[in-house]
Parts: C-alpha cells; structure tokens; sequence
C-alpha cells in the first residue's frame, strides 16, 4: 500500500542548500489547535535557537477531532492564510497530526513555503520494538484514517500494531497545562489500552500520535502498568526543520518568540504556560470559527 504524502517531507529542500534565508535569522511559524504543538516548539528551539518563533494555538476551533473533515480543511487554510500574511514565516511547522494527515496537501499547493508535518511515530515505534508487540495512542480521528492505516502497513514489520483513540486526553493534557490538577483515574483509563499481553509477550512501546500527549508522559510513567518506551516525534521532527533551513551560526542569538490565540477566552491563565516556553508575548488574532 502506497502513501500518499509525506508530512515530514517538507518541499523536498535539499539537506545540503536548505532555504536562501540570506545570512539572517528565519521566521518560523508553529500551527496547532492548541498547546500540544509546544511539545514540537520546544525542540525546533534547540535546533534554531537563533530563529523568530510565532506560535499559533487555533483555540477558537479546539478540538480539531471534533470537527468534520471539509470544515477542518476550510478552517486550517483560512487561519493560514491570515498568519502567512502577517507574519512571512520562512517555514511553517503543522504541529498536529490531526491537520498534518488532513491539510498539508492543500496547503502545500497553495502557498510556496515549506510545510512540516506531524505523522503517528510508527516506523521509529517497530524499529525499537523487542517484544515486536506495539501501541499507537492518538485521536480517534487519527486512528480512523487511511493514512494511518497505510502507515501500520508500510512500517508495520511484522509488528502487532494497536490501535489506540483516546477522545479525552487532548483536553486532559490542555486543562493540566493551565494549571488544574491532572485527573489520574481518567488519564490511567485512557492509556490502558496501549497495554496489551499476549502469552508471554507484551507491549514494549507506545507512539505518542497527537503533540499533546508528550505535556502528559511523566504521568503516563507513573501510571503504567509496566514500563514501556513512549515515542515522541517532536525531535525527528526538528531534524527535518534543520535539513530545510540549516543549522544554526555559531554566534546564534534568541529572537523574540510571540504566542497568538485565534479564540483567546483562557488568555490569562495561558501567559503563564507560554512564558514557560520561552513565548514572552502572548496576543490574541481572533478568527471565529463559523
């Protein structure tokens, strides 16, 4: 079964030219429906520390699941169109898998910049996999896809491949970060399918297939029932970042890093999360969602 499109793949850039930024720092615009893409930001940053980071949190619309898959299409390009205007990012970051398996085809035909998306960890999850038993925890959106199911089928290698959809934790991670205790009991209830058991064997690693589970994985740690490896794809997704644009000068310095709500409604209470992360400013774009 063959894939369709690649999110990782960017615009096909050369690893060795990268993207003509003419010796000055680029911009770099990060995309999510909310604040699990600070999970890939954070590692884009210690790829280009020297870069101008704007961060996009789609407030307004969250959850993309919850969404159908025209309107989330029509969504994504509307708010990407404004933001490119605004800001003349010299690459864009789909930190979302929900977007990434639905969107980036038509973004990439409409704009010419470089788009890297976020694709269920799947291959790397097989690769490390010793009991060749694995989970796959994302969003019931994600794991419903075509393209999900071609990946299981490209990258799979003999591996039993569970597929898990979660339909609250993206909420469970989001009221976490904005400081409310985290729920354990839903939370231990929502990975507990990862943990499958099949004679003697049993699964010995999870792909984290939504940005926002990473913000979760020290508790998801504590409350296994066994230890396992748990997949982040935000590194290899900065790796692709510094094969489009190229490493950082040696004399990198910090730019200022902005954080924009297209809703805005926890504003306040979200400063403080993005500060954390090294977003100093924190503005509202309001786009409604129609």
């Amino acid at each position: 079964m063959r894939i369709a499109f690649d999110p990782l793949a960017g615009m096909k850039l050369s690893p060795s030219r990268g993207a003509d930024l003419s010796g000055r720092p680029p911009t770099i615009l990060v995309f999510d429906s909310g604040l699990g893409g600070l999970t890939v930001h954070r590692e884009l940053v210690r790829a280009r520390p020297d870069a101008r980071f704007v961060y996009c949190a789609d407030d307004a619309a969250f959850p993309y699941g919850a969404l159908g898959e025209e309107h989330l299409v029509a969504r994504v390009l509307a708010v990407m169109d404004r933001l490119i205007a605004a800001h003349a990012p010299d690459c864009v970051v789909i930190a979302c898998n929900t977007a990434s398996t639905l969107v980036l085809p038509h973004l990439r035909a409409r704009f010419p910049l470089p788009f890297v998306g976020t694709v269920p960890a799947i291959k790397p999850a097989c690769e490390r996999s010793a009991s060749r038993m694995v989970s796959i925890l994302a969003t019931p959106g994600t794991v419903a896809r075509d393209y999900t199911k071609a990946l299981v089928a490209t990258y799979g290698g003999g591996c039993a491949v569970t597929l898990v959809g979660s339909p609250r934790l993206a909420g469970l991670a989001e009221a976490t970060m904005r400081g409310e205790a985290p729920d354990l009991a839903a939370i231990a209830q929502e990975i507990a399918p990862c943990f499958v058991v099949d004679g003697d064997r049993r699964t010995d690693a999870v792909a984290l297939a939504c940005t926002h589970y990473p913000l979760l994985v020290d508790t998801f740690r504590a409350l296994a029932p066994w230890p396992v490896d748990w997949i982040d794809p935000a590194p290899a997704i900065a790796r692709r970042l510094t094969q489009i644009l190229g490493p950082a000068g040696a004399a990198a310095e910090p730019q200022p890093a902005t954080a924009i709500l297209t809703g805005g409604a926890a504003r306040e209470s979200l400063c403080g999360v993005f500060s954390r992360f090294g977003l100093a400013e924190t503005r509202v774009e309001p786009l409604p969602l129609h």
